[in-house]
């Protein structure tokens, strides 16, 4: 046996390094690494077997032969222990196999370099396989894993590569062909190289037009949002001039009213004062209703509670909203409105028969919680993305606005959909 240790050893170097390049390719399906070595070991244990019957006999090409069925198993039996996609498995594969026949024939080919050619190959294998591992973990590896799609496109270069391999591998002795056509087996490999250069230059311009093609739709987000902050920018602040104005002619005619009542009673006319307390009871509230006390979010709720108090709908609001917040207040009125808008408008579709219900309500917590629940029709749905489903075209407008404000503060927002009731639960 020691008489074979050099091939044992070169046999042993090449199966533990194409076993390290798929799992540097790969993406490991499990953490606990004991699964990986005792395939490892398993399947070297085969091969190693296999391979010193083989070097007994001096039959080199049988050899190789082996060396292919090993490869063909790591293909079909490692494939449940990785996560990759089967495209991408079989191009990672077929790589594998690329580089295999290359180190070989390198390994060949840059052996009389050495003063020991038998080591030399061996030497060669290990220096090829860590180079080759090296440049993909420190190159490859990151963009390798973030292309999920086009690797059926790319199977089509490296699956013609292969079978040139292994038309010039297959119909002789191996040695022989490793040294009698040297210049052939060169040129494809210089013709692999260039062609995996690509692909992996193909990769690098997929993985910057993902990344572009997200930064684009951020930016479309935003610039939505913030043509949507600029149309509603002047109706906040004309809600809130209507709302502080009619509190301040409210606060004026209560002064007024005050005065008066005070005058009847001095004068002990009691029953003019109930009379006048009567008339102003059935006049209405006067001084619009404080809901919180931050007066951006106050007036726009205000605004809209009063819509639906006049629609007939039952409102439940409980706002703890402080005056000073860490977000822009007029960003937030608009949210709150487009929130409470969608509510009315959807209480007003409700079929006959339904009663029409609104809640809102905002918990202050070190972060805000607004939840906004309201009663739906039917037809009312979430699409894949737990967004709500635009049931008419125009519409959905609010329901974008409020993503672009959750996406640009990073809250959490969410929708649910349950016995017919719409709830919304934004936490900033």
């Amino acid at each position: 046996m020691s008489g074979h240790f050099p091939d044992l050893l070169r046999a042993f170097i090449s199966d533990v390094m194409l076993i390290l390049l798929l799992c540097t390719m790969a993406m490991p399906k499990y953490r606990d690494k004991r699964i990986y070595i005792a395939a490892t070991a398993i399947i070297l244990a085969a091969n190693l077997g296999a391979n010193y019957y083989f070097y007994r006999l001096e039959d080199y090409t049988s050899v190789f032969y082996v060396d292919l069925a090993m490869l063909l198993v790591i293909g079909i039996a490692l494939k449940p222990l990785f996560a990759d996609s089967v495209m991408q498995w079989c191009f990672s594969y077929i790589t594998m196999i690329n580089i295999y026949a290359a180190v070989v024939f390198l390994s060949y080919y840059l052996r009389p370099l050495f003063p020991d050619p038998i080591y030399g190959n061996i030497f060669l294998r290990l220096i090829l396989f860590t180079a080759v591992i090296l440049a993909f973990r420190r190159w490859v590896s990151r963009l390798y894993r973030q292309v999920l799609d086009y690797w059926h496109i790319y199977i089509l270069p490296a699956s013609a590569l292969l079978l040139c391999f292994l038309g010039h591998f297959f119909g002789g002795d191996i040695q022989q062909m490793l040294t009698a056509h040297d210049s052939p087996l060169l040129s494809l490999t210089l013709l692999g190289l260039s062609i995996y250069v690509a692909i992996v230059h193909s990769l690098r311009t997929l993985t910057r037009q993902y990344r572009l093609r997200e930064q684009n739709l951020v930016i479309g987000a935003e610039r939505e949002y913030l043509q949507l902050a600029t149309t509603g920018m002047a109706a906040r602040l004309q809600l809130m001039e209507t709302v502080a104005t009619q509190n301040s002619r409210a606060a004026h005619d209560r002064r007024h009213f005050n005065h008066v009542l005070l005058g009847l009673l001095e004068r002990g006319q009691t029953a003019e004062a109930a009379s006048l307390l009567r008339r102003d009871d059935g006049a209405g509230p006067g001084v619009a209703r404080t809901y919180c006390e931050n007066p951006a979010v106050n007036a726009a709720v205000s605004h809209y509670a009063g819509l639906a108090q006049q629609a007939g709908i039952r409102t439940e609001i409980s706002l703890d909203v402080p005056a000073e917040l860490k977000i822009d207040a007029l960003e937030l009125s608009m949210v709150v409105s487009n929130l409470l808008e969608n509510a009315v408008q959807a209480c007003t579709r409700l079929p006959e028969g339904r009663k029409p219900s609104l809640r809102f309500v905002c918990r202050n917590a070190g972060r805000l919680l607004l939840e906004m629940e309201n009663a739906c029709g039917d037809e009312t749905a979430l699409d894949a993305d737990g967004q709500p489903v635009v049931q008419a075209e125009g519409h959905g407008i609010g329901s974008k606005s409020v993503a672009a404000f959750a996406k640009k503060h990073d809250a959490e927002l969410m929708y649910r959909v349950e016995n017919g009731s719409f709830r919304v639960r934004l936490l900033i």
